[in-house]
């Protein structure tokens, strides 16, 4: 494998192609997404758009990107990186690698990574690698959606692959069907309580779109290649990683020229009471800085453990959203700072330790900690409100049952800063994916939605005001196994500069009282309890249960006015039932 490093090209890059060629790789990246998305079939990656493709060099650097979901960008040039290693020199041209493990550079196991190496057509070398991540909705585990918020180890969270050649270049480009079902289906089944994939079909076809969209980044590379030459490629290739490492550079300058100072510090909690710190060094010199998380909690039983790529990858997207300009998101952002994460704390967990909400929840907090200590904006929700719910997997007589699952994120507030209000009803920070459509979720799933909007009064005021959360109230037409797995319950988003903090989330069961429960008064006129299930639980549904998920508002930036009212939503629709809801009903009262 040939990795040429940037001191290589002293001459220096002409701006004009610096910004052709970040657009190319870019559209390279982009191109493969829009491949992926049309190809794949599950809800999470055709609807949602839960995945990212992403471009990277010989050395596995992170080169280019599409603005995909910033937890897997960050994170997969450990996965690439680990492959390579792994695999040497031994890698040949058709060959596509699959892994997911947390300790091979992955994030949660949901989050599967496909890598295709593009070798150089006359050399035979390595002079790019193409990768896709997709977060697939099922791969076994204890609960169907395989995030289970009472998971206490890896192997309740599905299946686990360190590394797997699913196309063997050396024998003909074959498909390795019958590896993938030892993989996703036979391997997790042998954990106590576990199971295997609950729709490998599904998960099979979506990773067929992977390589597919790999395939296709490989081809525009080579069509790039023919236009320009390899060594001016890859030399421009250098020049984006050293123009965002300059970028960087000279933001950590100003920080620490506005600051006053070369020190900075943040601290924030999850709901569990876990601390997670960070002390910041800046060298004003040379734009340099060293950040230091000694003093976060360590590793926690549960699974808000948040292996390193994950962290990296929270650092990265802080320091390219810092930034007021347009470059790609590469491996440049990182040159100058030293990540220090202490061993045997939660962002550095064991080899066995649990971690399917330190992706998606502990990562946000980090991003709050480090917009804290740049003291760049108020905290967002915080919270990435996993939700997830099917059926199938082991029946109480340990036999494996077809069945699905169905996962999604919900939207909250977005911080305030200086100068901006949040924004209402959005995902943030780490996440970047849709939510479900309400009616392909209905057309889809045994479900019913009866309310998806803003919730009102959940923002945080001040001289800018925070964005409102949302509240999602969804029917299940069926008895199921339903989980959600959720952070900022019982600690609120900070606001700054004076700024209120944002309002906290909360979960709630609306349960239908029944004989067979025990809970049903013949006597009463009730016909519902209302049961807060905290941030983290897994009930089993009754058929016409409820679950409220309202999801926490952003703090405010600066003071509010002592003198002035609360802030008026003039955009905001009074909420009022439509669609299926006002269908049902209009049907019972003409009946």
């Amino acid at each position: 494998m040939t990795s040429e490093p940037s001191a290589k090209y002293t001459k220096g890059p002409d701006p004009i192609l610096l910004t052709l060629f970040a657009n190319r790789f870019m559209s390279v990246a982009e191109a493969m997404g829009r491949s992926l998305q049309q190809t794949s079939i599950s809800t999470n990656i055709k609807e949602r758009l839960d995945f990212s493709c992403a471009l990277f060099a010989p050395d596995g650097d992170l080169v280019a990107n599409a603005p995909f979901i910033p937890i897997h960008l960050g994170s997969m040039s450990f996965a690439v990186k680990y492959q390579m290693k792994l695999h040497g020199s031994s890698l040949k041209e058709g060959d596509v690698l699959m892994t997911n493990s947390p300790h091979a550079g992955g994030s949660h196991l949901p989050d599967i990574t496909i890598i295709t190496p593009v070798f150089h057509p006359e050399s035979k070398e390595i002079i790019f690698f193409t990768a896709s991540r997709g977060h697939h909705a099922d791969i076994g585990g204890i609960l169907p959606g395989s995030m289970p918020p009472t998971s206490v180890n890896i192997f309740e969270e599905g299946a686990e692959i360190v590394s797997f050649k699913i196309v063997d270049g050396g024998m003909g480009g074959i498909f390795d069907r019958k590896g993938l079902v030892e993989y996703m289906v036979d391997k997790p089944s042998q954990y106590p309580g576990s199971s295997g994939c609950r729709n490998i079909r599904d998960v099979e076809s979506d990773l067929k779109a992977q390589i597919a969209a790999n395939h296709k980044g490989v081809q525009l590379i080579h069509a790039i290649i023919e236009d320009y030459g390899l060594k001016t490629v890859q030399e421009y290739m250098y020049h984006i990683r050293s123009n965002a490492e300059m970028s960087v550079r000279n933001l950590l300058k100003d920080v620490s020229k506005r600051a006053g100072s070369n020190i900075l510090t943040a601290v924030d909690y999850l709901d569990d009471g876990s601390p997670i710190q960070l002390h910041v060094e800046i060298n004003e010199k040379d734009g340099s800085a060293i950040l230091d998380f000694k003093g976060t909690g360590f590793e926690v039983r549960g699974n808000l453990n948040a292996p390193i790529s994950v962290v990296h990858s929270a650092v990265i997207y802080c320091m390219r959203a810092m930034l007021d300009m347009d470059i790609p998101l590469n491996a440049g952002c990182l040159v100058p700072l030293e990540i220090r994460i202490p061993p045997k704390s939660l962002l550095s967990p064991s080899r066995t330790a649990a971690v399917c909400g330190g992706n998606v929840l502990t990562s946000q907090r980090i991003v709050d900690v480090v917009l804290k200590a740049f003291h760049a904006a108020a905290a967002s929700q915080g919270c990435t409100n996993n939700l997830t719910f099917g059926a199938g997997g082991k029946d109480k007589d340990g036999k494996s049952v077809a069945g699905w699952g169905y996962y999604e994120t919900i939207a909250g507030g977005s911080g305030a800063g200086p100068g901006w209000h949040g924004t209402d009803g959005v995902h943030t920070h780490i996440t970047n994916t849709r939510i479900g459509d309400v009616e392909i979720l209905e057309r889809r799933y045994p479900v019913m939605i009866h309310q998806f909007g803003i919730r009102s009064d959940s923002a945080g005021m001040g001289k800018w005001h925070g964005g409102e959360g949302v509240i999602r109230d969804i029917e299940f037409l069926e008895p199921m196994q339903v989980s959600i797995l959720s952070e900022r319950r019982t600690r609120q988003p900070y606001g700054m500069e004076g700024g209120d903090p944002g309002g906290l989330g909360r979960n709630t069961w609306i349960k239908q009282l029944r004989k067979e429960d025990r809970d049903l008064d013949e006597q009463s006129n009730l016909i519902t309890r209302e049961i807060n299930i905290g941030g983290k639980a897994t009930v089993w549904m009754g058929k016409s249960d409820r679950l409220r998920i309202e999801t926490p508002g952003a703090g405010g930036w600066g003071a509010p006015d002592p003198n002035g009212t609360k802030k008026q939503l003039e955009h905001h629709k009074a909420w009022e039932p439509r669609g299926s809801i006002a269908e049902r009903a209009a049907a019972q009262a003409g009946f």
